[in-house]
């Protein structure tokens, strides 16, 4: 396998609007350095993939606003590398548009898409599945979703359901929605079901193939763009106006009969929830996961953030989110951390929208 065949597509265009107030509008929560690691989490997804692909075939599409963050936190990619989108059109449209520009430059090119805000810590074992799903879309028409081996009942994932008796690459037997805690229980204890990461690896030609098949609607109109030369841009511009939104599991993966799960373990986590930031922090003997200057009393099992230069006294708590981040306070029960998203909606649309 000749690595110069080898590209990637990180995807930065959220907003993260679950991390609110950490995550704003301003600077999403891709772009922050959520747990001290001294790298943003798109950093750290750039330095991931270089481990698979020569860094100038690496590619970030992101909202054209986040444009210069990207260029400003990866100084040595090259403007072609950044693909900036002027509305955001859910990530059928964004793999589209990435796969055709990546075909121009290379015809027999894989590529393995990432979100930008996942956590990996056996980075070792995360290049293995890499180079292993690269190692069959290059020889076969399929398309890989890799599938995490789940290690609790978890209700903020999506879930694939696969032979749990097959080894490496196997069927989808089909794609299951965010669960209720009941449910995610009886798939955990069946064991035949893991959790959509939403990282997928396949060749161009593969994936621009079933474009066309299932989602012609949004295939044609990234066929026809002049990649790499002056009118890209405008007419990016223009296709993104008339696009339809449609994420890439329904546009793709749902209708698609060449589909294939990888089941990995690379310690992975989708840093979209204060739950997720929570789960990977260290803890206080009460269970705490603390950020700044603070005393708890009678306070268990509670993520407390304060900002810099302040005292935050915590009593009586238990299972909470408490985040003081510079112009808002956010308490909210753990249980009911999704809510967060609904509220950051709700603010957007009144005289507060200036915190969001």
């Amino acid at each position: 396998m000749n690595k110069k065949d080898n590209f990637a597509l990180i995807m930065a265009g959220g907003v993260g609007s679950r991390l609110w107030p950490l995550s704003k509008s301003e600077k999403p929560k891709q772009f922050l350095d959520l747990l001290g690691m001294g790298r943003s989490l798109l950093q750290l997804t750039y330095d991931r993939l270089a481990k698979v692909c020569d860094e100038e075939n690496i590619y970030i599409i992101t909202n054209e606003q986040y444009a210069e963050l990207v260029q400003e936190q990866l100084p040595g990619i090259n403007d072609y590398q950044i693909l900036a989108e002027p509305v955001l059109r859910n990530t059928a449209p964004c793999i589209a548009y990435a796969a055709h520009k990546i075909a121009v430059k290379n015809p027999k090119a894989n590529m393995v898409v990432a979100p930008a805000d996942h956590l990996i810590l056996n980075e070792d074992a995360f290049v293995n599945a890499v180079q292993h799903a690269f190692s069959n879309v290059q020889e076969k028409d399929i398309l890989v979703t890799f599938g995490i081996q789940p290690s609790r009942p978890d209700t903020g994932y999506g879930y694939i359901e696969y032979d749990k008796n097959s080894d490496g690459l196997t069927e989808v037997i089909q794609f299951k929605e965010k669960p209720n805690l009941e449910k995610a229980k009886e798939f955990l204890a069946h064991g035949g079901f893991l959790w959509n990461s939403g990282i997928f690896a396949w060749s161009v030609e593969s994936i621009i193939k079933s474009l066309g098949q299932n989602a012609p609607e949004i295939n044609a109109i990234f066929e026809g763009i002049e990649y790499y030369g002056a009118q890209e841009e405008e007419q990016i511009r223009s296709g993104y106006e008339v696009c339809p939104s449609d994420s890439i599991d329904y546009a793709i993966l749902e209708k698609a009969k060449n589909v294939k799960v990888l089941p990995v373990q690379f310690n992975w986590s989708d840093l979209g929830t204060w739950k997720s930031i929570y789960e990977n922090k260290e803890y206080d003997l009460a269970n705490n996961a603390v950020h700044g200057n603070v005393v708890t009393e009678n306070t268990n099992n509670c993520l407390i953030k304060v900002r810099d230069g302040k005292l935050a006294v915590v009593k009586g708590l238990e299972n909470f989110i408490v985040v003081d981040e510079n112009d808002v306070l956010v308490i909210c029960p753990k249980d009911q951390e999704q809510s967060i998203k609904d509220i950051y909606t709700k603010i957007k649309g009144t005289e507060n929208k200036s915190f969001i």
